[in-house]
């Protein structure tokens, strides 16, 4: 089995900052891409930024400039760091985890239970 915990989603006001978590736990033999996702009420699920096991990164452009993303290997964990945000990026926030259980195995999407960030004005 293969968890993904996500924490340090909050309400915050326009303006500030918030750093995001994301723990990937269990039988896990090696981890390659790395993300954030977002959905807000009535919209559809939107890649908000990725990182790759070698650390390049992409972003939404929506983002780019105020979110950087970050990976710890050796904790199985990735991060992303929050600024200057706005109301539109309320949203509940998933982190997603491409990964191997097994050598045999296939490469894999696994999704975290999402945490709420809402931006107040």
């Amino acid at each position: 089995q293969v968890q993904l915990v996500e924490s340090g989603g909050g309400l915050v006001q326009a303006g500030g900052s918030l750093r995001l978590s994301c723990a990937a736990s269990g039988r896990i033999l090696s981890i390659n891409a790395m993300g954030w996702y977002r959905q807000a009420p009535g919209k559809e699920r939107e890649l908000v930024a990725v990182i790759t096991s070698g650390g390049s990164t992409n972003y939404a452009a929506s983002v780019s400039g105020r979110f950087t993303i970050s990976r710890d290997n050796a904790k199985n964990t990735v991060y992303l760091q929050m600024n200057s945000l706005k109301v539109e990026d309320t949203a509940v926030y998933y982190c997603s985890a491409s990964l191997r259980t097994a050598p045999w195995s296939a490469l894999r999407e696994y999704w975290g239970q999402g945490t709420q960030v809402t931006v107040s004005s």
